[in-house]
């Protein structure tokens, strides 16, 4: 069986071959596997019956398909069948790496580093202490405040006038003359507030040193584990890109980055504060009372088992949301990558089918997750809540029965102890959450990070060559590509190229000729036999020298987002400026660049976009010219070059091959007939080789490719290419490239604009600071209600959540009043005190069920209300993007590294303002409010006195928001930029590797990092300050509270308990506002957040796609007619492209364009698609101004083919398939649609036939293939309107004879626009446009020109002389 479908008739299939299953269970399918044509099938030729719906042959064949199984192509199928065939391929899956533990979180620390964390762990365990600590002084202040009450009640009990007997014994066993001390209680008490003050600035300085060292270093962490994980990515082989997509990639250095972020800094600070309370407190309650304390901590085992139980489960539910959320962010970097594919075939339906499916695994991750958390969190307060009825008992019978050295000062000091102990796990319970976050996004990271390289171009292992010539060879080499394991590529393969010489590899598309160009590049490693340079097998060099040594230029070259000379200097970074002129002179590049207004500092856009197809590949061209290889590598490196640039390069190339080896893969063999020697490749074989005179002798493969290029096809191909220079040559010396068109190309086409306003762009381009700002001041502030109206679908979850909040909110104010009666029950009668006590117990158990049934509750509402709505976000803003117009993907701010880092991280921050961190804010604030309201009950001038302190800590929370704020706009623009780089990076990453450039991206990606990293200091500086400040100054507002109380108790008359009511209440309310300044910069995050993504949702578009407004026509005929049409693009708009352009295109008739680069060809192409509106004149389809059209009907109309077809990572049945969005295409159309474009003998030949994966922009195959898949992609949706743009041109002499032919017989009753740079496919076009400047200057068909004797006429017989 052939391995290529070019080698095969358009039918490939023999009377009676049949379409069946290939028995495997899992749904794949090959076509006709058996009765295959041969070589013979060359002459069956194109059958005349056969149609876009297959001939009847394989409509009898898909009856029996279709008994046996419908096919139909759901995205979700596909996804499957790509994961299994990944894990097939090799590819290791990151998922699958090492656990990472909590401490491992910490692996990518410095000395320093370390240092540092043993300080602030140090601090954070000191800060602990504070509460606990505060425990000692708040026993004894119970005890004076006590004692003070009995003595009251002896005196208001005693009879005499005067007073009682010192020796008279009180009701605790005291004497009278003991209760006397306890007299002046103000005094006491403001004894005891120095110790509140001390302790306040202990904690301030312990929680300031612990924040920062932990702020600090966690930045330095994420520092270096960005630098790591990049650097570990850029020295990856190859194959492990394709089996890994770059999206998901991209989207590891937002999301997972930012849960690290927050698992390894102040969080851990907070933690172990929360840790060292509990230890404390617990050493501090044993030591005051064992008895009572172990009593109450008999349920702390149950409570360990729970956390660990739900930490470990929850980690693994983080885990399968990230990878969900990354699976998501890859779909988006590669949809609106791919934007004008997108629009031309109405995929953004689609696209945000594709895109959903992973938002709702998420969300289904992030509903368990939050389910989880309330489980456990109910059952730690259960369990917490029931420890206090039992030490409310329990200390009650201690007391009672005389316990040695325990007295009502001591139950206080060990039960509020506990209490706090127990709280502070509590609080550290979020954490733990977080942590678990962290460590399932670690686990991905750091396993990329570890991962080794079996191809590590970083490496120093191998050997440098002080003295080679330049001989390759290759010896039985066999391959496949890790992607495609049951695909073997070559079959032992044997060349040689000698030093000097130029050796040429000729064969149909998919033959392996681009192949051997990567072998030699070492981006694989054969399966078996060896590639030798010099004798030395390339295993055994060094990866780095080994590409340095080497020049390559391939078909579709890729520029990178900086500007002309710096794209030149990636050749060589050493270069000079005088060196880049000179290559730029030899790659007659220097004159347009020099025309630009900025030279050689002109930005050429994402991906080469604001430069021209030509232009793009002559300053590729130079690039490899600066290098000085000894070995270059062209891979149809001149193909978009017109004849006048190609003689030139042509001939600096031919210079720069002397004394070196040079391969050369060329479709146009007249190129090549003068190389050293000529190797026909067939299946992956090489079938003859000899100089072109022995090859012709031979007759064999390369005389037939020969004779198919006859001299008619050889000399008319040229004279479309004179055009680009030769046809306005006097008028146009100096001024030509001034009106070259604005153009940003569909997928990287390569016919595209010269010159921008290159001043503006630059501008944006650096990233200027001011802009920045100015962009993030426009954004509007945006409301919680906002917010939360964004959730009205879930309001029954939102409002049963705010309820559960309030509630929850109340049980710890509600609790002090529990809390009080306790402490009360020691003044009382004995007898008494155990009926009191039980009643207290029921009280605490009612709590405590009650809580636990709430906090249940509350998780599940905010965890299913809080995934809905980040979900939603993601998917509207994701919506809006995908929906917007093409002038806003021309804006160099919205370029897709931006837009998708903005999409994953803004996404995920939002949810700090949503779900459980707002329960947690609205709970503080019930708790607060209620705490105050029973503290205003029982003492209102105490409550005013404590409440002076509240704008103190109001305030540290403000100032903390609004700096943060500041901080995360500078961040924003960092982050973005530093996104679009390792995007860039990651999606060009064969031109990467090829120029040696990885340190450079790396050295790049750090200069970002450095901002960051200088920002975060003055961050973590205000968090640390703000975060001591909020938490000293409830110690202060103990101090006056405890003093005031004593006062009023003793001068005031103010019952005991009202002063605990009050300070317990005060307490609960001021641990919530510390709790919530925890969450304030989450929160504050999480607004900021927002806002952008409502900019971004609430964008309308000028060109709404979306819109089912406008007309449908019933009957079709597809008339076209561009009337007196003026544009300029909006990136441009000093610059006019059309200069009233006018054209009439009849239904059914071929129209084809030719002019010089720049002269409003495509841009012709683009305002049919309506991918812009012309600024004057009128478009009309069959009469209709298109702008009244319904504008996804019109484009249904069309079918485009480019130069450079963009294809989707799915399968190929997938991408034809993708022709037509508006309905589930049936198999057969797929075949048919394959068949006629000359692919389907190809796939047939795949293992996996039509569910084979393509791969991250087509990839997985040759330029040939990928451009009949696109060719089958626009025939599938039988277009009235056919838009041809060079589609033929990465095509084999023999596919594009066939495909020309298929396309000759698609384009019969279609309307059709053709612009090629070979005559000889325009040459039967009905009529032909000649375009210049942006004007129609010569019109009408092959012949009428010819008769006019005019540019046509002149520009033939030129071609004529020159044969």
């Amino acid at each position: 069986m052939t391995k290529d479908g070019s080698s095969l008739s358009i039918n490939g299939v023999k009377p009676g071959g049949d379409v069946a299953l290939n028995g495997h269970t899992d749904g794949k399918y090959i076509v006709n596997k058996h009765g295959e044509g041969g070589m013979d099938s060359y002459s069956n030729g194109y059958r005349g019956k056969d149609s876009l719906h297959g001939d009847g042959n394989l409509q009898e064949d898909m009856k029996e398909y279709k008994l046996e199984k419908h096919v139909t192509i759901p995205d979700v199928e596909f996804e499957k069948e790509k994961k299994k065939k990944k894990d097939k391929g090799g590819g290791k899956n990151t998922s699958d790496g090492k656990k990472v533990g909590v401490l491992q979180l910490f692996r990518y620390t410095t000395f320093s580093d370390k240092l540092l964390l043993c300080l602030g762990s140090l601090c954070a365990a000191l800060a602990g202490l504070g509460f606990p600590l505060n425990l000692l002084v708040y026993g004894k202040v119970g005890d004076a405040l006590i004692l003070n009450q009995i003595y009251k009640s002896v005196i208001s009990n005693w009879n005499g006038t005067m007073l009682p007997p010192d020796n008279l014994t009180a009701s605790n066993g005291m004497t009278f003359g003991e209760l006397k001390e306890y007299e002046e209680i103000f005094s006491i008490l403001r004894g005891y507030a120095v110790y509140f003050c001390l302790l306040a600035v202990g904690v301030f300085t312990f929680i300031f040193v612990s924040v920062m060292c932990f702020s600090v270093t966690a930045e330095h962490q994420l520092y270096r584990i960005r630098q790591l994980f990049f650097q570990s990515i850029l020295r990856q082989e190859i194959g492990w890109f394709d089996t890994h997509e770059g999206g998901e990639l991209s989207s590891r250095f937002n999301e997972d980055m930012h849960l690290i972020a927050d698992g390894i800094g102040d969080k851990i600070a907070t933690m172990l504060q929360w840790f060292a309370s509990f230890f404390c407190a617990y050493i501090v309650s044993f030591s005051i009372g064992w008895k009572l304390a172990l009593s109450t901590v008999g349920f702390c085992p149950l409570i360990v088992i729970i956390a660990a139980t739900s930490v470990r489960m929850i980690r693994n539910i983080a885990q399968a949301e990230s990878k969900a959320y990354s699976k998501a962010g890859s779909i988006a970097e590669e949809a609106l990558g791919a934007i004008r594919t997108v629009m031309a075939f109405n995929g953004q339906k689609k696209e945000c089918d594709r895109y959903n499916r992973h938002l709702s695994t998420a969300k289904s991750s992030s509903v368990k997750k939050g389910i989880l958390v309330g489980l456990s969190s109910g059952m730690f307060w259960l369990l917490l809540y029931g420890g206090f009825a039992v030490a409310f008992w329990y200390g009650v019978k201690l007391v009672q029965d005389g316990e040695e050295g325990f007295d009502a000062g001591s139950t206080l000091t060990v039960f509020i102890g506990i209490m706090v102990g127990s709280m502070s796990i509590g609080n550290a319970f979020p954490t733990l959450e977080i942590i678990a976050n962290a460590r399932g996004a670690a686990q991905k990271i750091y396993s990329i990070i570890e991962l080794t390289s079996n191809i590590d171009s970083s490496s120093t292992e191998g050997m440098k060559l002080e003295k080679y010539d330049g001989n390759i060879e290759f010896k039985d080499v066999d391959f496949c590509y890790p992607a495609r394991p049951d695909t073997q590529v070559l079959h032992g393969l044997t060349l040689k190229v000698k030093v000097g010489q130029t050796a040429a590899l000729v064969g149909s598309s998919g033959s392996g000729k681009s192949t051997v160009v990567q072998l030699i590049q070492r981006f694989y490693d054969t399966l078996a036999g060896q590639v030798l340079l010099d004798g030395h097998d390339i295993t055994t060099l060094n990866v780095n020298w080994l590409r340095k040594q080497i020049g390559v230029v391939s078909q579709e070259p890729v520029l990178f987002g900086t500007s002309v000379a710096e794209n030149i200097r990636y050749g060589r970074l050493d270069v000079t400026m005088e060196e880049i002129e000179t290559a730029a002179r030899e790659a007659n590049a220097h004159e347009f660049i020099s025309q630009f207004p900025d030279g050689y500092d002109t930005l050429v856009g994402e991906r080469g976009a604001q430069m021209s197809g030509g232009q793009k590949q002559r300053i590729a061209i130079a690039r490899a010219l600066v290098r000085n290889p000894k070995i270059l590598l062209l891979d149809e490196a001149t193909s978009a070059l017109d004849n006048e640039s190609e003689a030139v390069v042509q001939s600096a190339l031919e210079k720069a091959q002397e004394g070196g080896t040079t391969i050369v893969i060329a479709h146009r063999l007249s190129t090549i007939r003068n190389a050293d020697i000529i190797y026909g490749i067939q299946d992956g074989e090489v079938v003859e080789h000899g100089t072109h005179a022995e090859l012709m002798q031979m007759e064999g493969l390369y005389s037939n490719l020969v004779n198919q290029q006859n001299h008619h096809i050889d000399s008319t191909e040229e004279v479309a290419d004179e055009l680009e220079h030769a046809l306005f040559n006097e008028e146009d010396d100096m001024d030509g490239v001034k009106h070259h068109s604005h153009l940003l190309p569909p997928d990287g086409r390569k016919r595209t604009i010269s010159a921008l306003s290159q001043t503006s762009e630059k501008r944006k381009e650096e990233g200027d600071e001011a802009d920045s700002e100015e962009a993030n001041d426009a954004i509007p502030d945006v409301s919680l209600s906002k917010i939360l109206r964004m959730s009205s679908p879930e309001w029954y979850f939102i409002l049963g959540a705010g309820i559960c909040s309030t509630i929850a909110g109340s049980v710890q104010p509600v609790f002090a009043l529990v809390f009080a009666e306790f402490l009360k029950v020691f003044t009382i009668p004995a007898d008494e005190q155990g009926d009191q006590s039980v009643r207290l117990v029921i009280y605490v158990m009612s709590i405590a069920v009650g809580n636990s049934i709430i906090r249940i509750l509350m998780s599940v509402c905010y965890s299913t209300a809080g995934a809905r709505l980040t979900a939603r976000f993601r998917r509207l803003a994701f919506k809006s993007l995908i929906w917007q117009d093409i002038p806003f993907f021309d804006d160099p701010k919205n370029r897709v590294g931006i837009l998708t880092t903005r999409l994953s991280r803004d996404s995920s921050l939002v949810q700090g303002a949503a779900g459980n961190k707002v329960g947690a804010v609205l709970e503080s604030i019930s708790t607060a409010l209620i705490a105050l309201v029973i503290a205003f009950i029982h003492s209102w001038k105490l409550t005013l006195v404590i409440l002076a302190f509240m704008p103190l800590m109001v305030a540290a929370g403000v100032i903390n928001g609004k700096k943060l704020q500041g901080f995360s706009k500078g961040d924003k623009s960092l982050t973005e930029d530093a996104g679009k780089l390792t995007s860039e990076a990651i999606s060009n990453i064969r031109t990467v590797a090829s120029l040696t450039r990885e340190q450079s991206f790396v050295e790049k990606y750090n200069e970002f990092l450095d901002v960051i990293l200088k920002n975060s200091r003055k961050r973590s500086f205000v968090l640390a300050t703000m975060s001591g400040i909020s938490l000293a100054i409830m110690f202060f507002a103990y101090a006056a509270a405890f003093t005031y109380g004593g006062y009023l108790v003793q001068y005031d008359d103010l019952p005991f308990e009202n002063v605990f009511k009050v300070f317990i209440a005060i307490i609960f309310g001021g641990m919530s506002i510390g709790r919530e300044s925890a969450y304030a910069p989450d929160y504050n995050k999480g607004k900021i957040a927002a806002g952008r993504l409502f900019e971004i949702i609430e964008m309308e578009p000028s060109i709404n796609a979306a819109s089912e407004d406008g007309k449908t026509m019933e009957n079709f005929d597809g008339s076209l007619l561009l009337d007196a049409v003026h544009f300029r693009y909006p990136a441009r708009p000093d610059t006019e492209v059309l200069h009233g352009l006018s054209l009439t295109i009849q239904p059914g008739e071929t129209v084809a364009m030719v002019g010089t680069s720049g002269c409003g060809k495509s841009t012709t192409v683009q305002l049919l698609e309506r991918f812009y509106d012309p600024e004057d004149g009128k478009i009309r389809a069959d009469g209709n101004d298109i702008k009244t059209l319904n504008l996804q009907w019109y484009r249904q109309q069309i079918g485009i083919v480019s130069q450079e077809p963009c294809l989707f990572d799915s399968s190929i049945a997938e991408n034809i398939a993708y022709g037509d969005n508006s309905r589930v295409v049936p198999m057969d159309e797929i075949i048919a649609a394959a068949r006629q474009a000359n692919i389907h003998n190809f796939i047939h030949s795949l293992p996996n036939g039509y569910d084979t994966n393509v791969g991250d922009k087509g990839l997985q195959l040759s330029g040939g293939q990928k451009q009949r898949v696109a060719i089958a992609r626009a025939l599938l949706r039988n277009p009235k309107v056919l838009l041809l743009d060079e589609a033929t041109s990465a095509l084999d002499t023999e596919s594009e004879r066939v495909v020309q032919e298929a396309l000759d017989k698609a384009r019969a009753g279609r309307t059709c626009l053709v612009i090629a740079h070979r005559l000889s496919t325009i040459q039967n076009s009905d009529r032909i446009a000649i375009l210049h400047k942006g004007e129609v200057v010569e019109l009408g068909s092959h012949s009428e020109l010819l008769a006019k004797k005019g540019i046509y006429y002149k520009l033939s017989q030129h071609n004529t002389n020159k044969d």
